[in-house]
């Protein structure tokens, strides 16, 4: 049977229709953010024939809700089997936090990821509206499974101070800190396939 991965991928979130729209009037055009393949669009050809990626396309990528959200992804659980891998990037990782947080899973889980995930707006220009965490993660810490977060020093997206919020909120996790990933915006991400099937190899 094969290893069923599930990626989550970011987005923005505003508290208000005109800020998003404002946004849309005054982001400048990055040709970057849409290179033809990413790390995360090579995760099943790397992980190999024994996995099976899921990643759902989630509403709204540029105006995200966490409630639109929440609908689309518990789509996926029919098809889903015990033991499956759980990636969230960037507001997909926040997501993931949250959901795990706040509703039971109805499969185990053996791993979850969060690379570059934010952990609150304190420390930074945006807003993460109805994606704010609940004030405790221990319904995620017990239900989980092994938990990584994956951060770099010089992303800058997501504030560096994010990462101590985390692993104090989940004394449990990995931590796994980088220095020149930015917002693992990259190519390749050779470091999560090896966690990934490592993990494989001994049977979690």
């Amino acid at each position: 049977m094969k290893k069923q991965v599930i990626f989550i991928h970011g987005g923005e979130t505003f508290d208000t229709y005109d800020e998003y729209i404002e946004y849309l009037k005054t982001t400048e055009f990055d040709p970057d953010k849409f290179k033809p393949k990413l790390w995360k669009d090579s995760l099943e050809e790397e992980l190999g024939n024994d996995f099976q990626v899921i990643a759902p396309v989630m509403p709204s990528k540029y105006n995200s809700k966490y409630n639109e959200w929440k609908i689309w992804f518990e789509k996926t659980f029919p098809f889903l089997e015990n033991n499956v891998i759980l990636i969230g990037h960037s507001l997909g990782g926040i997501f993931v936090a949250k959901y795990l947080s706040e509703n039971d899973f109805p499969k185990k889980i053996s791993a979850t990821y969060l690379i570059a995930a934010p952990f609150d707006d304190t420390d930074s220009e945006y807003s993460l509206a109805d994606f704010a965490l609940p004030l405790t993660l221990e319904k995620f810490e017990g239900q989980g499974g092994k938990i990584f977060i994956y951060q770099s020093e010089d992303d800058p997206v997501v504030p560096f101070a994010d990462l101590e919020k985390y692993a104090k909120a989940l004394p449990t996790a990995k931590i796994v800190v980088f220095k020149d990933k930015e917002h693992f915006m990259q190519e390749e991400f050779p470091e999560l396939i090896q966690s990934i099937l490592q993990l494989r190899k001994e049977g979690i």
